[in-house]
């Protein structure tokens, strides 16, 4: 395909999504400070682990984002 840029629809949705990854991402960090059961925080660090994945999946489709609807 020549043209691998995203459509700006899809740019803005990766937008969303990424940013609500990162929201996950924080609240689960942030979370596992106040937690006292070890088996939750297990399972916290798991997701956070599981949302830095995500999130580096998700910003390489910003590679070919749009950020001007003249290009």
């Amino acid at each position: 395909m020549e043209n691998e840029k995203l459509a700006l629809h899809e740019t803005m949705e990766t937008h969303e999504i990424l940013n609500f990854k990162t929201i996950c991402l924080m609240k689960s960090k942030l979370m596992q400070g106040i937690c006292f059961d070890n088996d939750l925080k297990a399972l916290m660090e798991k997701d956070v682990q599981q949302s830095i994945i995500a999130s580096n999946e998700l910003k390489t489709f910003y590679e070919g984002a749009r950020t001007n609807y003249m290009q």
